[in-house]
């Protein structure tokens, strides 16, 4: 098996609660993230997603466990990590080249200003945004603003991109236009993407593999769902697909019921943390994952 890019191994997280006891959010996750994989983590408001980007982004410490990235542990906030936020973060005071350069200047300090703007230039140009470099964000729809955003996060060239919900404050066609262009870019530049999502169709639209969490508080990896959808699909055409309702209709069926039934389904059977089930709705069942044995690494 290819040694994962990122490896989650026995990850939890738990806080103070009333009475000197403890409130566990989640324990002992476990999960690999190949290079160049897009990820989408659903479950239910409590089941500890965001804090799971968090600690990933090392703006969060576990209870327990490690996140290695790339052969380091995750110690603090990285320019090897970026981050696109439900609201755009954009700096009010400054463009769209400003908001952009200010990102590649802290990767790269020693850089001439021709060659950030140049850089700059290039992701502008990415998002579709040419026209606007001098533009603050006051001058710009949420749709826009939320463009700039991904340009600064793909202009620093991180190892990994984490994404809180940044689509879900957008009207429909917003979300829908910039959803596409996610897509197509990070398929372009073989991006390596952890998502939180609570929308079904957009995760199945983007990645290639679809977390599900159970139920909070004490949440744990129910399945790993592999997208059966072809690397090529489209939102026009995605419903045309063979294994298009098998595989909505599992994530659905494991939202409304499933999350919450899992503790139940599992009681006096074998469920081993490190090998979650695998699962391709529409096809053969897949084979459990090779147990993840834990990394040593440098602290990062």
């Amino acid at each position: 098996m290819t040694k994962p890019l990122i490896s989650i191994e026995a990850l939890a997280r738990r806080y103070p609660a009333p009475g000197g006891t403890e409130t566990t959010v989640f324990e002992n996750v476990w999960l690999p993230i190949a290079k160049g994989e897009f990820v989408c983590l659903i479950g239910h408001s409590g089941c500890g997603k965001t804090t799971i980007l968090n600690v990933l982004a090392g703006l969060d410490q576990p209870s327990a466990g490690v996140v290695i990235v790339d052969g380091r542990e995750i110690s603090g906030p990285s320019l090897d990590r970026a981050v696109i936020f439900q609201g755009h973060s954009l700096l009010p005071w400054m463009s769209v080249m400003g908001n952009i350069a200010f990102a590649v200047t802290s990767r790269h300090p020693d850089w001439p200003k021709d060659k950030v703007r140049a850089h700059c230039q290039k992701y502008i140009d990415v998002v579709h945004l040419t026209g606007s470099e001098h533009k603050k964000p006051a001058e710009l729809s949420g749709g826009m603003k939320q463009r700039v955003g991904i340009a600064r996060a793909l202009a620093i060239e991180p190892k990994m991109l984490l994404m809180d919900e940044p689509f879900s404050a957008l009207d429909a066609l917003t979300r829908g236009s910039l959803q596409d262009e996610v897509r197509r870019i990070c398929t372009e530049t073989e991006q390596t993407v952890f998502m939180i999502t609570h929308d079904v169709d957009e995760a199945m639209l983007l990645a290639d593999k679809i977390v599900l969490m159970t139920n909070g508080p004490g949440a744990k990896i129910a399945e790993i769902v592999e997208n059966t959808l072809p690397k090529d699909r489209r939102r026009t055409d995605i419903h045309k697909h063979d294994s298009y309702y098998a595989l909505r209709n599992h994530l659905l069926d494991f939202l409304v019921t499933r999350s919450k039934t899992f503790a139940s389904e599992i009681a006096g059977k074998s469920y081993d943390p490190r090998r979650p089930p695998l699962v391709r709705p529409g096809e053969t069942a897949a084979a459990a994952p090779p147990e993840i044995a834990p990394a040593r690494a440098a602290s990062a």
